[in-house]
């Protein structure tokens, strides 16, 4: 997963020829053509920080979730990793809150994109698909989001999550919460 954001159109026409993804900038994306070197990053894998124990619904449970602090964590996401198993997936916090989009460029297994807002599940983007060249079709709600988790694809069914689903996700420790 990397994070994108909608630019304005006219600063759109302005960088085309710079090789830039069809209107939207991709953080840690290419900003040239032929500059994939992205691919040869390796996966990152982050600190268990936080928790989202799932209340209303029939698996129960507490997913894991590992949360990118920096930009560059942000833009790596889930890139080239393995299948993350059942109960754990990556927290994206966005604060203030805002039209968050999200594109699969570089990872390599699908994956369900949940956004959540103000502690509920606002929209789900089931068994995204890999994206390995670009450009690639970006994700996301039109409404701002406060968060977003990833998980393997298929998850969020076998968890019995649908929008609606309240998703009161809490730090691990306290200290490490922003």
């Amino acid at each position: 997963m990397t994070r994108s954001r909608r630019l304005p159109t006219a600063l759109t026409a302005l960088l085309a020829p710079l090789g830039l993804v069809l209107g939207t900038l991709a953080l840690g994306a290419p900003r040239s053509p032929g500059a994939e070197s992205e691919a040869q990053t390796p996966p990152q894998v982050l600190p268990l920080e936080a928790e989202w124990c799932l209340e209303g619904t029939s698996s129960g449970g507490c997913i894991q979730l590992e949360v990118p602090r920096s930009q560059r964590q942000y833009s790596l996401g889930l890139m080239q990793r393995p299948p993350l198993g059942p109960l754990r997936g990556m927290w994206f916090r966005f604060d203030p809150p805002e039209p968050a989009r999200f594109w699969m460029h570089q990872t390599i297994t699908p994956l369900d994109m949940i956004f959540v807002r103000e502690g509920r599940v606002i929209a789900i983007e089931a068994a995204a698909q890999p994206c390995p060249r670009l450009p690639c079709r970006s994700y996301g709600p039109q409404e701002p989001a406060d968060g977003v988790v990833e998980l393997d694809a298929g998850e969020a069914a076998r968890l019995g999550v649908v929008v609606g689903t309240p998703a009161p996700i809490r730090w691990l420790n306290r200290r490490g919460a922003p």
